[in-house]
């Protein structure tokens, strides 16, 4: 049995009741209470569960506008059912209406099954089967035309409806711990608050503040228990022992003032600017998407006016660190529409993961950050989750070390007319040595592994993809690799990416990887590991690729690409014009670098020094330097954005033990 609030009933004296019976039939009757009599019931509807061990449901709510009814069952699924039909009945039955009175709880259940069979038995119109997992759903509710789902999984997910289906857009795990999550309360002044149990103990966990705000010793969850919050008290009721427990707590004034909100619990591993948002009657503002050691991703806006950094969606899929990521930019499909940012997301790091959501930001000056940010998850993939699931593989020693993505690059300008795919390709530099290419179907949600190379023989820093278009229209995609030993090796994946999409297209996006080709070209740029890459095309159509080293050097090289002459070279061709490198540009590891224009570089180390570089023939010369001030930098990203006066201004904005926007 569960209750469920009916929009259309007065909330005081009526409410609907779901009871769910043999063969997964569930009734829902809307029992209306009337002083001095016995409540009045009428039956609205019935529904048949899908067939599972444990046949019923645990919780229920309407979604009035659509006319339909999202329930959760024991098995952990989630069901849509119609409810609109249902009331046509209603308005032609007077069984139960007409003359009840105190004997309506002893004959009701004849008159129910009486006028059982004049209703049909509705099958769910759409079935996420086992989203929470075997434990069970323990809540849905419905908060800003999104639907919210808990369970004992300890993940709550946000779903949309789209063409009466039921779509999850992402999934969040609040507090490490917190396995038994039981409803979510959305607080008047915008907060979310989870409730659920861990071990014994009963939790209030706060959404903004990322932090415990309650937790009462009460035994565990299995048992009845009540939360009530408003901004004057709380209260908290239970049984245990046969005894009815009240805890209850009066606001008080917060003695503690948060000077400055973190954005991440633990350093900053990697940041880009997603693009700048147009807001009504306000100045643009910048889009940023960071990720961290702490295993979230964090979409914020950042304001010159404010000077603050405001969260506007916080992604907790990844199991181990963000190590890396990467952008396509685009639209999505109809339900985000055609309007402001639209992108899809990559994101990887620790545990060979790799995670893929498609972002849309659009400016809504009814927000706190003036921007409004959807995010719809689209696809994973991990390296080991055959391993994952192995019975008994705690017995076997597991061959593969654990890999970690280091760097990731979409690869540009994949559908064509030359290639027309609607897969999407993406570059991964791999610890484990191996550079891969991975084949993403947004439609399908699937995410391929379709080529590698262990060419490089040892960890794989950073990776780089760029497009030649010859002047006929053809198109060549090439890719720049860095690794540990100072090395630069430039491939050519045109072959490998059009063997793939003619693969995933024949197998129905199944396939055993490929193995990409030889490089073209390595170029032994450092003395050791590569921790920044860039790659510019000059105005003649050559490419300038940059680089920084752990031991502090820069080193410059200029590309041109050709065709092969003759039938042994058949293909595409690689020359290295000119060399420029610079020893010691700075005191510690260059962990940013970007190439502004052909004749202006920009460099960002460890040592906290941002400097400009001139590129001389044959030399690098110094123009200016500028210290920050976030300590242990890890990336550099930059922008350049033309004034209103015709000014041409270059951004950057440099992550490390904290953000910073120059």
């Amino acid at each position: 049995l569960s209750w469920a609030s009916h929009p259309g009933l007065p909330p005081d004296t009526a409410a609907a009741l779901l009871a769910s019976g043999p063969d997964g039939e569930m009734l829902w009757l809307d029992v209306t209470h009337r002083p001095g009599q016995a409540p009045w019931v009428q039956l609205m509807g019935r529904y048949l569960l899908p067939p599972c061990k444990q046949r019923w449901h645990t919780c229920a709510t309407f979604l009035p506008q659509e006319g339909l009814l999202v329930c959760g069952d024991r098995r952990g699924s989630l069901l849509l059912f119609p409810c609109s039909s249902s009331s046509r009945w209603v308005a032609e039955s007077t069984s139960i209406v007409n003359g009840v009175t105190d004997s309506i709880v002893e004959d009701s259940s004849n008159e129910l099954e009486l006028h059982k069979d004049a209703l049909p038995l509705e099958s769910p119109l759409s079935v996420l089967f086992g989203l929470h997992g075997k434990t069970g759903v323990t809540s849905v509710t419905i908060h800003r035309g999104y639907i919210y789902s808990t369970g004992r999984d300890g993940v709550y997910r946000q779903l949309r409806l789209q063409d009466q289906q039921l779509e999850v857009l992402q999934k969040h795990r609040p507090c490490k711990g917190l396995q038994w999550i039981e409803e979510l309360h959305f607080t008047s002044d915008g907060d979310l608050l989870v409730l659920g149990f861990h071990a014994d103990n009963f939790v209030v966990w706060s959404s903004r503040t990322s932090a415990i705000i309650h937790c009462i010793p009460c035994g565990g969850g299995h048992r009845s228990w009540s939360y009530c919050s408003s901004p004057l008290a709380e209260a908290f009721a239970f049984i245990k022992s046969g005894d009815v427990m009240l805890y209850h707590r009066e606001a008080k004034p917060c003695e503690q003032q948060v000077l400055l909100a973190s954005l991440h619990g633990r350093e900053i591993t990697c940041v880009r600017r997603l693009g700048a948002v147009e807001v009504p009657g306000q100045a643009t503002v910048n889009v940023f998407v960071t990720g961290s050691e702490d295993t979230t991703t964090c979409v914020l806006v950042l304001s010159e006016n404010s000077r603050a950094a405001v969260p506007l969606a916080r992604l907790s899929d990844h199991i181990s660190s963000v190590r890396t990521l990467a952008f396509a930019m685009g639209p999505g499909d109809e339900g985000f529409g055609d309007e402001g940012l639209s992108a899809l997301l990559f994101s990887a790091g620790g545990r060979a993961q790799i995670e893929c959501y498609r972002l849309l930001c659009s400016g809504d000056t009814a927000a706190q950050s003036a921007v409004a940010c959807q995010v719809m998850h689209v696809a994973s993939h991990r390296l080991d989750k055959h391993w994952e699931q192995k019975k008994n593989r705690h017995k076997l020693v597991k061959m593969d070390p654990e890999t970690r993505y280091m760097s990731l690059s979409v690869v540009p300008g994949t559908s064509t007319k030359q290639l027309p795919t609607p897969w999407k390709f993406l570059a991964a530099a791999c610890s484990d040595g191996s550079v891969r290419i991975f084949g993403l179907l947004e439609a399908a949600q699937k995410l391929v592994l379709v080529a590698e190379s262990f060419h490089h023989q040892r960890c794989v820093l950073k990776v780089e993809a760029f497009l030649h278009t010859w002047a006929g229209g053809e198109r060549r995609h090439l890719l720049c690799s860095a690794a540990t030993d100072g090395s630069l090796a430039f491939w050519d994946i045109t072959g490998s990416i059009m063997d793939a999409a003619d693969a995933l297209h024949q197998a129905e996006g199944e396939m055993q990887p490929l193995a990409l080709e030889a490089p073209l070209v390595t170029v032994m740029a450092h003395s050791c590991g590569v921790n920044s890459l860039h790659i510019h095309e000059t105005p003649e159509g050559r490419y300038l690729v940059a680089s920084g080293s752990d031991d502090g050097s820069i080193h410059v090289c200029l590309l041109e690409v050709a065709l092969g002459r003759g039938e042994a070279m058949a293909g595409t061709c690689l020359q290295v014009l000119e060399r420029v490198s610079r020893p010691c540009a700075h005191a510690a590891h260059v962990t940013g670098i970007r190439v502004l224009r052909p004749d202006l570089l920009l460099s960002a180390s460890v040592d906290q020094r941002l400097t400009l570089w001139n590129r001389c023939p044959g030399e690098l010369v110094p123009l200016s330097t500028t210290f920050f001030h976030v300590p242990d930098l890890a990336e550099l990203d930059c922008w350049e954005v033309v004034e209103a006066g015709g000014e041409l201004r270059y951004y950057c904005v440099l992550c490390g033990q904290g953000l910073e926007m120059l």
